[in-house]
């Protein structure tokens, strides 16, 4: 364990954080190269020599952390200082016991699918489906790990949106945005706005349209292997793309919204005790039963 290196990225502004980050220091091997403790601001990781990157925050943390890798294929473990916790699949009281079985080896990294996201002025004639001419042309670019969101902005006015995959016939509707997830993604804002729940095991993207003018524009669930291309053609002046809920743009009238499988997978270590039924029934209560109060009225 002493060869290892670790690199620890702290969310200091979670209150039980600073506490745990000590404690952790204190029990560590003092053989062990500690790379870094980082705050969440924004700092290339992909340079740092590390092992295993421990994340002690919360899912938006983890996120941020994996899209600062730049595609280094360094596992993350994430420790939930936060509310639900599907990424950091750890709980504060189980760092101690898990964190040594990481370090030797003995949890498995499982790679999940991310999604490349691209921003092309309305002047630009690039075919989407030429992903590194679509590179070269585009002014805003990422990479998400959960999803990108297309959301009205103020003054809060219907958008009229223009989707298509691999080049077929758009379609066009008018709503407040839409939604592209991945499977990471789908317990997130994808599940809120009625998008499915789709297994991390299976590659897939979502497309879920948010408060469509239509009651007959439901969610679709498209191969990995297509291109997307969402074009605004009516927004508003805060009109915004957000990735990941952290990485943003403005989008204006004409824009193209590119986006594609992306060119690597995050690896993610997670609990062998929250496995995904049971993460599923645990933290959003699914399939749970309804309760009923005893009113005081017997039959």
């Amino acid at each position: 364990m002493s060869s290892m290196r670790l690199l620890i990225v702290v969310n200091k502004d979670k209150p039980q954080v600073r506490t745990a980050l000590e404690q952790l220091l204190r029990q560590l091997d003092p053989q062990m190269h500690v790379a870094t403790v980082i705050d969440d601001d924004g700092r290339d990781l992909s340079a740092e020599a590390v092992d295993l990157v421990l994340v002690l925050g919360g899912d938006g943390t983890l996120l941020s952390a994996a899209r600062r890798l730049h595609g280094r294929q360094v596992p993350l473990m994430g420790v939930n200082f936060g509310r639900l916790g599907f990424l950091a699949s750890f709980t504060p009281e189980e760092l101690p016991r898990y964190l040594d079985t990481a370090l030797a080896g003995s949890l498995h990294a499982h790679p999940r699918m991310t999604i490349e996201v691209s921003v092309l002025g309305a002047e630009a004639p690039v075919d989407p489906l030429d992903h590194p001419s679509v590179r070269s042309a585009r002014r805003f670019g990422t990479t998400a790990l959960n999803d990108a969101v297309i959301t009205a902005g103020e003054p809060f006015h219907m958008l009229e949106l223009e989707i298509c995959a691999d080049g077929q016939t758009p379609i066009r509707y008018q709503g407040d945005g839409a939604i592209v997830s991945t499977p990471s993604g789908s317990t997130a804002y994808n599940i809120s706005a009625g998008g499915p729940i789709i297994s991390p095991s299976i590659d897939a993207m979502c497309v879920t349209p948010i408060c469509p003018h239509s009651l007959a524009f439901r969610p679709v669930v498209v191969s990995p292997r297509s291109t997307l291309e969402v074009r605004p053609l009516r927004v508003n002046p805060g009109t915004t793309l957000i990735c990941d809920g952290q990485a943003t743009t403005r989008l204006n009238k004409g824009d193209r919204v590119i986006i594609h499988r992306g060119s690597h997978d995050v690896l993610i270590v997670e609990n062998p005790h929250h496995r995904e039924w049971r993460s599923l029934a645990q933290k959003l209560h699914w399939a749970i039963s309804p309760s009923y109060e005893d009113d005081g009225v017997h039959s």
